[in-house]
């Protein structure tokens, strides 16, 4: 049995008694393992896995996507709670990350460093191979090949690096997969490298179809024949449920709502069930 629950995300969800916000959480249970990726922007996840009664004290391994405020935000927060976990993240990480605003950078980064693991004594690892199996029929995957062209990142995201301004290319966002006898589930941070970047070099390194793919795929930056090529991707008849949401934006997910009838919008507390 897989279960996914969306501890946090966007919208809210029929439970009014969970927070929303912008951010994305979800957990992960798989043959009696339990996995973390991402943790929204605050500690809203926590709250809302116990009023779930989804216990994340035994929490064996948690990824974060990518350095963004609101996919780290919270991990912090789950440190007061455990620290027993193994962690995974890809290598940039803890670059200071920032978004041009006119003529001031927004600071977007993590609220933590890698001295900040280490006083907490948390176990971390980076990701260096295109490819890992974390768990049996659990992958983590990096180092995304740019070939679809219509899918650049906003030249508006910066790193600062060694006193420098320089822009982002989010080299270190990591994706989750995993297999289920439908075929494979991908877990989308914030898909800054591209959504069909991302899925294309999911389905060539695993040989597998997508059966279902979550998460958010920063379509809201899209337009035109870019977003025309996304949705037609997603138009695949091979992916039997399409949960994105985040950073897909409003069109996006209304042109797949009113389109698309394997949409459906992932929020917060959604569950997914696969045998």
């Amino acid at each position: 049995m897989l279960r996914i629950v969306t501890l946090v995300e966007n919208t809210a969800g029929e439970h009014h008694a969970l927070i929303n916000e912008h951010g994305i959480s979800f957990y992960i249970e798989k043959d009696g393992h339990k996995i973390l990726f991402d943790t929204g922007q605050s500690d809203a996840f926590l709250k809302n896995a116990a009023q779930m009664r989804i216990d994340l004290s035994d929490l064996e391994i948690v990824v974060l996507s990518h350095g963004h405020y609101d996919h780290s935000g919270g991990f912090r927060h789950l440190i007061s709670l455990t620290g027993s976990f193994q962690m995974k993240v890809g290598e940039g990480f803890f670059n200071d990350k920032y978004a041009l605003r006119k003529n001031a950078y927004d600071f977007l980064g993590n609220n933590f460093d890698e001295s900040f693991l280490q006083t907490s004594r948390v176990p971390y690892s980076f990701v260096t191979r295109g490819l890992e199996e974390l768990l049996p029929g659990i992958f983590i995957l990096s180092g995304f090949p740019r070939i679809h062209k219509d899918e650049k990142v906003n030249p508006r995201f910066f790193l600062l690096k060694e006193g420098r301004f320089v822009h982002d290319r989010f080299d270190d966002e990591i994706l989750l997969a995993l297999d289920s006898p439908g075929g494979l589930i991908v877990l989308l941070g914030c898909s800054h490298p591209g959504m069909k970047n991302m899925m294309d070099a999911v389905k060539q390194r695993l040989g597998r179809p997508i059966h279902a793919v979550l998460g958010g795929t920063h379509l809201v930056e899209s337009k035109g024949e870019g977003l025309e090529r996304s949705l037609e991707y997603l138009n695949d008849p091979e992916i039997g449920i399409i949960g994105v949401s985040h950073c897909t934006g409003e069109e996006a997910m209304s042109r797949l709502k009113e389109k698309n009838p394997r949409y459906s919008h992932n929020m917060t507390g959604s569950s997914l069930y696969f045998d």
